[in-house]
């Protein structure tokens, strides 16, 4: 994957972005300390480099209602590019299957799950083990309490320790 070059006022930007979401013109000027125009250009140079892939709301679920929230590690029987395909094309298309990560190791995927009540997760992995997805063990754990959920540190990524 090709990198974009990026220098402190780029990261400015985008740390504002993540923070505070869809911006004004001016107000994002104002939080990254550049003037308008030259900050609005650096926006969209990163935003057309594909940095910036949506602006998303954090919504307070539990003041909405009662949900369930589930972990589920899956491992598939087979290891060819097909079977990870067929499997992540399926889970595209299941709305409760909120984050879906491929991991090296024991497990091939880590599942987020959101349902409204666990016979409504059931109905999920029913639908997942009946659709011949190859799936060859799953191990299901019940989120009790979310403890932290936040975005990382850009700052702290995008600077070198070595340096």
């Amino acid at each position: 994957m090709r990198r974009i070059a990026i220098d402190a006022a780029d990261i400015r930007i985008l740390c504002a972005v993540q923070h505070h979401g869809h911006l004004s013109k001016i107000r994002l000027s104002e939080l990254v300390n550049l003037s308008p125009t030259p900050c609005w250009i650096r926006f969209n140079r990163l935003r057309e480099a594909g940095l910036i892939r949506g602006y998303h709301a954090d919504i307070a679920l539990d003041k909405l209602t009662d949900v369930i929230r589930v972990v589920v590690t899956v491992s598939l029987k087979g290891h060819r590019s097909a079977d990870f395909h067929r499997f992540e094309h399926h889970i595209n298309q299941i709305d409760e299957i909120v984050e879906c990560t491929a991991t090296g190791g024991g497990m091939d995927y880590i599942l987020k799950v959101v349902t409204l009540s666990l016979p409504a997760f059931q109905g999920v992995m029913e639908e997942l083990l009946s659709a011949d997805l190859g799936i060859d063990r799953y191990m299901t754990y019940i989120t009790t309490r979310e403890i932290k959920s936040a975005q990382p540190n850009l700052t702290n990524l995008m600077t070198d320790p070595r340096n």
